[in-house]
């Protein structure tokens, strides 16, 4: 399976809402971006947890989207729970292409009241993304309260009226 990115004159992948189908690769997806964007931090599941996670919680649970390229390959994942973003994780090869922004933009129309969300405070690189989307932090926390036990950061965003 190619991970790589869109070539010159590939289009957008097109967001739409998971499937049951959808979850095994989604739950790679998940794998391959936790990995590399959180190099540092614990997995409090293996692998096989993982995927059976999002096969019987995350796609039949939450409203769980994701992108999909031309080729028919998951480039992404978004994960909402009311007006908690879950989950947003990309394929290492999609990240700095924009579509992490069209995800948050569909988060925003999903909750246009305001959403929250936890990160990770090793997790930089996501909290300048958020901040740039207008989240902002609220709570700082020693990590206590989640598997990983690593310290975590919530951000929130209101819209402007």
């Amino acid at each position: 399976m190619s991970t790589a990115g869109p070539g010159p004159r590939e289009s957008a992948p097109a967001l739409r809402r998971a499937g049951a189908a959808d979850a095994p690769a989604l739950a790679e997806v998940w794998l391959r971006s936790y990995t590399a964007a959180l190099p540092g931090v614990r997995r409090a599941h293996t692998d096989d947890e993982v995927r059976a996670w999002f096969r019987h919680v995350v796609v039949p649970v939450h409203e769980t989207w994701l992108a999909e390229a031309g080729d028919g390959r998951i480039t992404g994942l978004l994960v909402l729970e009311g007006t908690e973003l879950e989950q947003l994780y990309l394929d290492p090869a999609w990240r700095g292409k924009g579509l992490g922004d069209r995800f948050v933009a569909l988060a925003k129309s999903r909750s246009p009241e305001g959403l929250s969300l936890w990160t990770f405070q090793v997790n930089a690189p996501a909290r300048r993304f958020y901040a740039r989307h207008g989240f902002v932090e609220t709570e700082r926390t020693d990590g206590a309260h989640n598997e990983e036990r690593e310290p975590d950061v919530r951000m929130a965003w209101t819209p402007v009226p």
